[in-house]
């Protein structure tokens, strides 16, 4: 497996000239992750920064009547790691599962920080990727309480459709905030218009 795609990665915000990622891109290794396996259990501290290439993963937590929650799902060309826990080196309240097989690069915690402190552009690079995690989420969280759930699903089809292609719908639904049933009748109802 090529790294271009990691290359890609790493030149994507413009901080990180051609030369540096080269530099960046050889401290990760290569790691698959077979279907069903865990990529974080929860109770363990997250120490690994993953460049998924291909495949899906799943993000879930637990609620308090002991039932999933689908948190988030990660797919080709993404980030994959539990930030809370990654930074501030505390135990997972979240999964991360593979829904496929993947492939992809991989760096641990203390090399990440090291080519943070090392490397000025590099840790800019990552500061952005923050930046952009949080506003994600952040829309994540408004789109919850200002839309409605087939505005939700509906948007969820037009940007991430592979999902569709990787996940259960019970997943799908947990993750749009409803029910397996309240998903069908959305979906059956859009399908007519």
């Amino acid at each position: 497996m090529m790294k271009e795609n990691l290359l890609h990665f790493l030149q994507s915000t413009g901080l990180v000239c051609h030369q540096t990622a080269l530099e960046v891109a050889h401290h990760f290794i290569d790691r698959k992750i077979s279907r069903n396996e865990f990529f974080l259990q929860e109770g363990k501290v997250s120490d690994e920064y993953l460049f998924l290439e291909e495949g899906c993963l799943r993000a879930f937590a637990y609620d308090t009547n002991g039932s999933e929650v689908t948190t988030g799902f990660y797919t080709d060309k993404q980030v994959v790691f539990e930030v809370s826990s990654f930074f501030n080196k505390l135990p997972s309240k979240e999964n991360i599962k593979a829904l496929t097989d993947c492939e992809g690069w991989s760096i641990a915690f203390a090399e990440l920080n090291h080519l943070f402190h090392a490397i000025p552009e590099f840790r800019e690079f990552g500061r952005s990727i923050l930046v952009k995690g949080f506003a994600s989420l952040k829309d994540r969280m408004l789109t919850m309480i200002t839309e409605s759930a087939e505005e939700r699903y509906v948007h969820l089809l037009r940007t991430r459709p592979e999902l569709f292609q990787h996940a259960q719908l019970k997943y799908i639904a947990s993750y749009l905030g409803v029910t397996d049933s309240s998903l069908s009748r959305i979906r059956k109802e859009y399908s007519k218009k």
